[in-house]
């Protein structure tokens, strides 16, 4: 490891190492994770999306990255959402006369390694078990980090410092950025990687209500009676009680022969984005900018968008030799445009919508339930929502 980089991403999930690898298109880059094996420990549900879904995701993850069946668990080409009462709400690749899939089920494990492969592959210098415990600050600017590793320390110097350090980004703190999520805007997870479960083949299953309250209870198929059984409940609703407790009521009751093989426990944000996410020498990207969608908290699609635009940016940076944040503010304003009001809007929906009791929810999935191809927009939900009750017009008109 030399003394010197053009840029350091700190943090080698999906955010960090799509940063790395476009910004060594042009940069000498090293990517750094704290932890000995990069991919480990899986703390998400594993499901992106292939199709743009009406309120959520705004494009494909296949934009970013091209599918390898290595690291595919499952194709979905459906999604059912269960409301308290037990009613469904379906959407299938049928409705749009498709059969193509819907999105997939990742081996998080190997998709993780396989974006630190190619990021090495562009270049980078990859780096594990090193922590950072430290910026190096001069004049008001990020201008290295400093390391831990083996037991060693030392400082290596950069032209900027990309933060990829997840949920509370300890590196923005450093830098003088609030990363601090408040209890409404942080969804507190629990999942069991489980075996012999009976779920519904290529489906995504989704369940509201208190079992998870404010919150929603997953289960995702990984094929051969494998599957991820989880679910999230926003911080300001726990009440002493933990998720692992809601998560083993939750699969007593709908998984009683289930085995769990593993445990996945973590925090993610649902919150909005930050509003400054870059400092002279120093970006945010990935979890670390609260970037994850408000309504599912689901981070993969948000992170290979933001890593992509600040590692282009980056490279951008380095070639004009000026890091400020002049320069670097093209990054966030390029998220912005993209990204940004779309997730205003969602995070409007989000709060909107943790805040409804199950009673309120079932009458909700009434309405939606036998919608059409046609109806799956913005439009098409306030009608079918407004012929329930013209009253929520006061309620939703902040999405209009």
């Amino acid at each position: 490891m030399r003394e010197d980089y053009d840029v350091i991403v700190v943090g080698a999930g999906p955010a960090g190492s799509v940063a790395a690898l476009n910004a060594a298109a042009d940069s000498d880059v090293l990517l750094i994770e704290k932890r000995p094996e990069i991919g480990a420990p899986v703390r998400c549900a594993e499901a992106v999306p292939l199709v743009e879904t009406p309120f959520v995701f705004h494009t494909s993850f296949e934009k970013y990255v091209k599918p390898d069946k290595k690291w595919v668990a499952s194709e979905v080409k459906g999604v059912r959402a269960t409301a308290p009462d037990g009613t469904i709400v379906e959407v299938s690749g049928e409705m749009f006369g498709k059969g193509d899939p819907l999105g997939i089920v990742l081996e998080r494990k190997l998709f993780d390694r396989q974006l630190a492969k190619d990021a090495a592959r562009s270049g980078a210098h990859v780096a594990v078990r090193t922590r950072a415990t430290g910026l190096i600050l001069e004049d008001g600017a990020v201008r290295g980090v400093k390391l831990s590793r083996l037991g060693e320390e030392f400082d290596v110097r950069a032209k900027l410092v990309i933060g990829a350090d997840g949920v509370e980004s300890q590196v923005g703190r450093w830098a003088g950025i609030n990363t601090t999520l408040k209890l409404k805007d942080i969804e507190s997870c629990a999942q069991y990687h489980m075996q012999n479960v009976e779920l519904m083949d290529n489906t995504l299953d989704f369940y509201f209500g208190s079992s998870a309250p404010s919150g929603y209870a997953w289960a995702f198929p990984k094929g051969d009676g494998a599957g991820n059984i989880g679910l999230g409940v926003l911080g300001s609703k726990l009440s002493g009680k933990r998720p692992l407790a809601y998560l083993d009521e939750f699969v007593a009751q709908r998984f009683p022969d289930g085995k769990p093989v593993e445990l996945m426990m973590g925090a993610c944000p649902v919150s909005g984005a930050l509003s400054h996410i870059v400092g002279n020498g120093l970006m945010l990207v990935g979890d670390a900018a609260h970037h994850t969608e408000p309504i599912t908290g689901g981070g993969i699609m948000a992170a290979l968008q933001s890593g992509t635009i600040a590692g282009q940016v980056a490279n951008k940076a380095v070639r004009q030799n000026d890091s400020s944040v002049r320069v670097l503010r093209e990054y966030e304003t390029e998220w912005n445009r993209s990204f940004g009001k779309a997730r205003e809007r969602t995070y409007k929906v989000k709060e909107f919508v943790v805040n409804l009791s199950d009673d309120e929810i079932n009458r909700i999935f009434h309405a939606f339930a036998g919608i059409t191809a046609e109806e799956l927009n913005m439009k098409g939900a306030l009608k079918r929502l407004l012929r329930l009750d013209p009253r929520l017009l006061f309620s939703i008109r902040q999405f209009l």
